[in-house]
């Protein structure tokens, strides 16, 4: 199976896109999950945030008040507070990691596209967070440096973070040099479905090897976070070894003919002179960049509270939670590759604007119907999860749609700013309602408000007709 392509500048198809080519990009999603799923949500970041980075009598002395059936105790009340702490700081952290991501994603994309660099930025902004998540490994619960392991932990998570989103900006604009406007809406599903299953792979060999088990493969055990240490060391390997078929199987683009290159201070002056093009041009394109800004920070806040509701609100065990997760990487990843094919079909506004509604109707299910116990979690949670990948996927697949032929890193640059830029949204609204009502569950109210802002700004944005923006009228098999 090959797939025409279109020149990087624009020129009429010149070139077949083998499979191979398709599979080599999408194992870098495969391979990513080991930062998305591992490190950011369901096992490092708990980590940081849990009582193992807590002085061993404030949570003695919490434990001993539930011993004796006390609740809400000066002692489980100092408990919360200290980790209440823990948790601002890490908002705190990934707060200033997006500041930065928000400053100078769109400038190092124009840069790649314009010299010809697109690869080679991609190797080494992996690289860079494939180094860190190792690094990640040094972070212990020191009784005697508790604070110091917690912030060099939340430092590493913020760098890595950082590093991973410039990396995914110069891997979401090779999509273009792997799919054409006829089918990218199937090669960026496959794509997203291939990190949802990597997620799943990872996640299970995590557990049974090492979280789970007392004893775990190689002798591991908890002592010290020597699991969770470990398990972050093998995401680190992962990430590494499924990154490289992407390097070695996309080819480098070539420098733009066209565009001069610009130093530091005139990339800034582009981004500016850009955005407003946009909004005298192309208003449709920035609408979209807008209202995709809002909605995917719903998204990332059903993925990051999801464990915390989980946990709070519906008892799960911190086992319980990774099964769940694994769970909900099987349905996301079904449900983002059967969308993808759906897509080429309907095109991809229509994908979106069901998936959030579909996202509103489920998070409400969840909200009404919490007393109901862990079976609603189960069949609502997984629900949500069924929308949240062909979202993701489709609202990249637009935007490609729309993208002129050689700028993709550039407008993906301002795709990740705008994201960045509304990223406060879901965590805000989060803490609001529960502040305002005192109860967890009311939180996930909060993320359903961004989600709905989204899908109204998303509604006057024009779509894309499957068949009318195609670069190639079909996909020629060989």
């Amino acid at each position: 199976m090959t797939y025409q392509a279109t020149d990087v500048d624009g020129d009429a198809p010149t070139a077949s896109v083998p499979a191979r080519k398709v599979v080599a990009w999408a194992l870098w999603d495969w391979g990513s999950a080991a930062f998305n799923a591992v490190i950011t949500t369901f096992v490092f970041t708990r980590w940081l945030t849990s009582e193992s980075f807590v002085d061993a009598s404030v949570v003695d002395a919490a434990k001993a008040e539930t011993a004796a059936q006390i609740t809400d105790g000066p002692a489980q009340r100092a408990l919360d507070a200290v980790l209440a702490d823990h948790s601002s700081w890490l908002g705190w952290g990934l707060a200033a990691a997006g500041v930065l991501i928000a400053l100078i994603a769109p400038v190092t994309g124009a840069r790649s596209d314009d010299s010809g660099r697109r690869r080679l930025w991609l190797g080494i902004h992996t690289g860079i967070t494939v180094a860190i998540s190792a690094a990640m490994f040094f972070v212990t619960p020191d009784p005697g440096s508790l604070t110091q392991n917690l912030l060099l932990g939340i430092f590493l998570l913020a760098v890595g973070n950082v590093f991973f989103e410039l990396a995914s900006v110069n891997y979401n604009a090779t999509l273009s040099q792997v799919s054409t406007r006829a089918n990218v809406g199937r090669i960026s599903g496959i794509g997203w479905g291939a990190g949802y299953i990597g997620g799943i792979v990872l996640l299970l060999i995590l557990f049974v090897g090492f979280i789970n088990p007392e004893v775990g493969w190689f002798g591991v055990t908890g002592e010290d976070g020597m699991d969770i240490r470990v398990a972050v060391l093998v995401s680190a390997l992962w990430f590494g070894a499924f990154a490289i078929p992407v390097l070695v199987a996309v080819p480098e683009v070539r420098a733009s003919r066209t565009r001069a290159h610009l130093d530091i201070v005139g990339a800034y002056r582009k981004l500016f002179a850009d955005v407003a093009g946009l909004w005298r041009d192309r208003r449709d394109v920035l609408r979209f960049l807008i209202a995709s800004a809002v909605y995917r920070d719903g998204l990332a806040g059903v993925f990051t509270f999801g464990a915390v509701i989980a946990s709070v609100t519906f008892g799960f065990t911190a086992s319980g939670v990774i099964v769940f997760a694994i769970a909900a990487n099987v349905v996301s990843g079904i449900a983002t590759v059967i969308a993808g094919f759906i897509e080429d079909k309907v095109g991809p506004k229509a994908i979106i604007v069901t998936s959030l509604v579909g996202l509103l109707v489920s998070g409400l299910a969840v909200f009404v119907l919490h007393e109901g116990g862990q079976t609603i979690f189960w069949i609502f949670g997984l629900l949500l999860c069924v929308f949240v990948g062909p979202a993701q996927s489709s609202s990249r697949a637009l935007l490609l749609r729309r993208t002129p032929p050689g700028r993709e890193s550039e407008i993906f640059g301002l795709y990740a700013t705008t994201g960045r830029a509304a990223s406060f949204m879901a965590p805000a609204a989060w803490a609001v309602f529960i502040s305002l009502t005192g109860q967890q569950h009311f939180g996930v109210l909060g993320l359903m408000l961004v989600l709905l802002v989204g899908l109204v700004l998303l509604l006057p944005v024009p779509g894309v007709a499957a068949a009318a923006d195609r670069r190639v009228d079909d996909v020629t098999a060989a």
